[in-house]
């Protein structure tokens, strides 16, 4: 009897040989991925809530982890990335930048104090780093820059290596009669190499300094909280929702995106996930409404880049000005001044979609939208009503979002779609009380005399754990494994940019900080536009857009606040509504042409022209250019008075003012809206189209003359708005698409 592989010739042999190699490689990379990302998970869940290590040693943790995932999840080029030999070199790269955050931890935790170096913790030496510490900080840092690059492009990383060289030319230039920097490139006394290496790696300026702690802190959190109310069915929910509601309307596939990209946004905080994940549903349904496939693309990216504030979720900008915004501010302070800001935005797009599918005359979608399933709204609404009200009682937003995520994955053990037998699901919900009951009787802190709060406070501590406990079972068990472990895995995936670009960026900091740089740049420019608040706002602006193509918004806003943060606030602004200034150009950066990255996204889903779709959603998205000066100017649009403080303790005062730059804005919208899709009560003929724009230039417009002269021009745009509309009248029938 011939045996099994008798048929199979020597060359044929050897290359299957050969390939089980490199698929043995790939599987033993996704695993080691998949158990990276699971773990880092777990420990910024459980670090950021119960704090077992130094600040310093738990954000090397976190970014050495980060990076290691990093190093596996992105080639060195994609054109490379079945090279095996290159990916086992990623492996090592990803090991020794490991390595070197590890050696962080080893020389700043009390418990390996007989491994310090001279006795003294590395905080302790600084300035007098050992030959070790530098060389392990040098391989840290050139592992950063590289990380980043792979990451999230080349830009953040050169900018890196321009404030060294910057700092190092510096430096030798006074030491060696090298030709000194001109003022207008701020020269200062510079740093040597082995000052550079402890100020951006090993002390807590740079690498593991504010980026790196918000980062952990705040964001990372939020990505998980997002992967999980995904996993749980929230994400079908809002698209159902929004369906339900607009679906059968005239351009109802574009409100739908509207909607569900406002909602979504404040979940993932990325314009471009938002853009692909939203889109890929959207635009299809979009295309089959008849919108043409670089306006389906346009209105997804215009939608999807203004969901990093809104509330109540935001994204990663809101928890870094927890940290950055001088004097403190609370989260509930941002959520209520980034309120109507955000409503605004998406009240244009709104109106804009609406009108343009007026004048196209796109056809109302025939039959019955899909069923919004009960138990997703329940999941839903419960989530995000567990995140408001821990909020609302002023519990910190790391310690929110983690009670958030309790409710889910209470809720989640109902789900249908998990298969879990009955006698399962109430085994689990009870051995998950057992566990919070043994921990609140055995190891719960509480005072002789609690209040309600601290009892409150005490069961959440033990909620928290029984929720590890209940995740790590749903990692073992057959049914809960591809949803846990999948949700644990995509939060690590999309969090890997979000840890290289905080790292990198903290280089910079680590280097602005301790030369000083931000108050020479802050004065340079101060002594330009001396008292002229407009001038610097519109350089602001400029530069915002300008760095933030190609690169992620909250970079884009760590940079900016880092060097002109303090500007504005010297320029008499809020500071509060100079931050969200700073990050909402940051935000529009993804529309904004040539690079517009949401842009870009969606025109791949569409297969539409890149630049056609981004020239469009630079259109749909132009009340977002105007929308931070309205709110500089009249910070009544951020609920605030003009101090900074809250609107509602003025009382009736505070009502006119808000009445007033509400009102401007909304008929500004209106007018802008039909300004640019030419369409009102009837298309708009040319002429009309571009005085309703002037129109909306008029109700728009900062108060650049003062309160009396900014109430004079909005007056004038409201009566041209008016005359517009009653000379645009009605038309009987709409024009086929």
């Amino acid at each position: 009897m011939p045996s099994g592989n008798a048929g199979v010739s020597p060359a044929s042999a050897g290359a299957e040989e050969s390939s089980s190699g490199p698929a043995s490689l790939e599987r033993f990379r996704r695993f080691l991925i998949a158990a990276l990302g699971v773990g880092l998970c777990f420990f910024v869940l459980f670090e950021v809530n119960y704090g077992v290590l130094l600040p310093q040693s738990s954000l090397a943790v976190f970014v050495g982890g980060g990076l290691l995932l990093c190093f596996l999840a992105f080639p060195v080029h994609a054109r490379l990335a079945s090279n095996r030999w290159l990916r086992g070199l990623d492996l090592v790269l990803g090991l020794a930048a490991a390595a070197a955050c590890a050696y962080v931890v080893v020389q700043t935790e009390p418990a390996f104090e007989h491994l310090w170096s001279g006795g003294r913790s590395l905080g302790n030496r600084a300035g007098i780093e050992t030959g070790a510490d530098i060389v392990l900080g040098l391989i840290g840092l050139v592992l950063v820059l590289e990380a980043a690059r792979r990451s999230i492009g080349w830009i953040v990383p050169a900018l890196a290596l321009v404030f060294v060289a910057h700092t190092l030319y510096c430096y030798y230039s006074l030491r060696n009669g090298w030709p000194i920097l001109p003022d207008w490139l701020f020269p200062h006394a510079g740093q040597n190499p082995r000052d550079v290496v402890g100020t951006t790696f090993l002390q807590s300026l740079g690498v593991f300094g504010p980026a790196a702690s918000v980062m952990f802190r705040y964001v990372f959190l939020f990505v998980v909280f997002g992967a999980f109310l995904e996993m749980s069915g929230a994400t079908q929910f809002i698209m159902r929702f929004a369906e339900r509601v607009f679906g059968t309307k005239p351009g109802g596939p574009a409100k739908v995106a509207v909607l569900s990209s406002g909602l979504l946004g404040s979940l993932s905080g990325s314009a471009v996930a938002n853009a692909v994940t939203t889109g890929a549903f959207t635009i299809p349904m979009m295309r089959s409404n008849g919108f043409k496939r670089h306006v389906a693309a346009a209105v997804e990216a215009a939608a999807a880049s203004g969901g990093a504030l809104v509330p109540p979720v935001m994204g990663a900008g809101a928890y870094m000005m927890l940290e950055i915004v001088e004097p403190q501010v609370t989260f509930l302070q941002i959520v209520q001044a980034a309120l109507l800001p955000a409503v605004l935005f998406y009240l244009s797009i709104f109106l804009i979609v609406h009108f343009y599918a007026r004048r196209v005359g796109t056809p109302e979608r025939d039959g019955e939208p899909l069923p919004v399933r009960r138990f997703d709204a329940i999941v839903f609404v419960s989530a995000l009503g567990a995140l408001i009200l821990l909020l609302l009682l002023r519990f910190s937003p790391f310690r929110a979002v983690t009670g958030s995520l309790i409710v889910i994955l209470l809720l989640a053990v109902l789900r249908k779609e998990f298969e879990l037998p009955k006698r399962l699901r109430y085994l689990t919900l009870g051995c998950f009380g057992a566990v919070a009951i043994v921990h609140q009787l055995v190891w719960a802190d509480t005072p002789a005399d609690p209040s309600f709060r601290q009892v409150f406070e005490s069961w959440l501590s033990s909620g928290i754990v029984a929720m590890l406990g209940l995740m790590v079972f749903g990692l073992f068990h057959h049914a809960w494994r591809p949803h846990i472990l999948g949700a644990l895995t995509k939060a690590a995936r999309n969090g890997i940019p979000l840890v290289a670009a905080s790292a990198c960026v903290g280089t910079i900091i680590g280097i602005v900080q301790q030369t000083g740089i931000a108050v020479d740049f802050s004065a340079a420019i101060k002594s330009v536009v001396a008292t002229n608040l407009f001038l610097a706002l519109l350089g602001i602006m400029v530069t915002s857009l300008v760095l933030g193509m190609g690169v992620p918004s909250v970079v884009c806003y760590l940079l900016m606040a880092t060097l002109m943060g303090s500007l504005l606030s010297e320029l008499g602004v809020i500071p509060l509504a100079a931050h969200l200034f700073i990050f909402y150009f940051g935000m529009m950066s993804m529309v904004t042409p040539p690079v517009a990255l949401a842009a870009y996204a969606a025109s791949s889903l569409a297969q539409a022209p890149v630049m056609r779709t981004a020239l469009a959603a630079f259109r749909f998205a132009l009340v977002g250019f105007t929308l931070p000066y309205m709110f500089v100017y009249r910070p009544a649009l951020l609920l605030m008075d003009e101090d900074g403080g809250s609107l509602f303790a003025a009382g009736a005062a505070g009502l006119p003012p808000l009445l007033l730059a509400l009102g401007a804005a909304v008929v500004g919208i209106l007018a802008l809206a039909a300004g640019v899709s030419g369409y009102l009560r009837s298309e708009l003929s040319r002429p009309l189209r571009v005085l309703m724009l002037v129109s909306a230039a008029l109700l728009l417009v900062p108060d650049l003359g003062g309160p009396a002269m900014g109430i004079a021009v909005n007056g004038v745009g409201a009566v041209l708005f008016v005359a517009l509309a009653v000379l645009n009248r009605p038309s009987a029938t709409v024009a086929p698409a």
